[in-house]
């Protein structure tokens, strides 16, 4: 009887020992604010500015964002299936995406770190490089309009999204309209095509890569009138003086629930050098970084 009781004993001895050395391995494995490694779901639509972002975080840092970009369901779809704990979405979380994370005791901080403009490009053998926002959404109505088709990136976006928003409707319309997979694919299809309007985020266009350059060369961006009867192009400058009428600004969601780093990742974008990061790329920085200047007290006399 004894010698069951010691041996009961030295089993529970190593379960506890092995359970602890299982906590620490977990430990162990979780990020911090500035190390580690997590997935990042971003909206495809504004994927450039946030891989730059990333860049440089990972490069002064010891961490791995890796970026995964989506549509903006999918996105959200990810987001609140805990698939992914942090996302770059261009609006907020709503009501309902709210109470799924109250069930989980998890409060999302939503920081918003860019405004972003939703642009219209043409093939740039186009004599129009004005357009009034109201044909557009009458198009999506379903009423008579000049507009002879809309190229988005995914019907499942941010910019479907936003301009049925806009137009008060809830479907795209059956025919006129054309979806791709992402940005790169609507300025490759309207840059060969003429007579389509492309809609795309405005960081695509400011800072293309490499391979994109000859086709954006090629788009026509147009002038987007306003309540004031004003045709605006789309601009830091009219981004910041609110007079381009299509703005949306964009928004790190940190759901980890923990000082994870995703946590580190927002307070570094949301920081004077990720806004400077954003006020080089053209988009407009929810914080304007401020201005460093060199002052030399040494007199110089020839």
């Amino acid at each position: 009887m004894r010698i069951i009781k010691i041996v009961i004993f030295l089993s529970c001895i190593s379960f506890a020992l092995q359970s602890c050395k299982n906590n620490e391995s977990k430990s162990s494995d979780l990020d911090t604010i500035l190390t580690g490694e997590i997935e990042l779901l971003v909206d495809e639509s504004f994927a450039p500015i946030i891989q730059q972002e990333i860049d440089v975080f990972e490069n002064i840092y010891d961490s791995k964002i890796n970026l995964i970009a989506k549509s903006e369901a999918e996105t959200v779809l990810d987001l609140v299936n805990k698939t992914s704990q942090v996302a770059v979405l261009s609006r907020k979380l709503n009501q309902e995406e709210h109470k799924i994370f109250e069930t989980k005791k998890i409060t999302p901080v939503e920081t918003a770190i860019a405004t972003d403009a939703v642009v219209f490009i043409k093939n740039r053998n186009s004599t129009d490089s004005i357009i009034d926002p109201q044909n557009v959404f009458d198009f999506l109505q379903g009423k008579p309009s000049s507009i002879k088709g809309l190229v988005f990136d995914n019907l499942n976006g941010s910019s479907v999204r936003y301009l049925l928003e806009k137009a008060s409707v809830k479907n795209i319309p059956t025919e006129g309209v054309f979806s791709f997979k992402n940005s790169n694919e609507v300025i490759n299809y309207v840059a060969q095509n003429d007579g389509l309007i492309g809609v795309v985020g405005l960081n695509w266009l400011l800072q293309p890569k490499n391979d994109m350059r000859g086709n954006v060369k090629k788009l026509l961006i147009l002038s987007v009138k306003n309540a004031e009867n004003q045709y605006i192009y789309p601009s830091q400058e009219s981004l910041a003086d609110k007079s381009y009428p299509l703005a949306r600004d964009l928004y790190i969601i940190n759901c980890q629930g923990r000082s994870g780093l995703g946590m580190g990742f927002k307070a570094f974008t949301a920081g004077e050098k990720g806004q400077r990061i954003i006020l080089n790329s053209g988009l407009l920085p929810i914080k304007m970084p401020g201005r460093k200047l060199r002052i030399n007290n040494k007199i110089e006399s020839k």
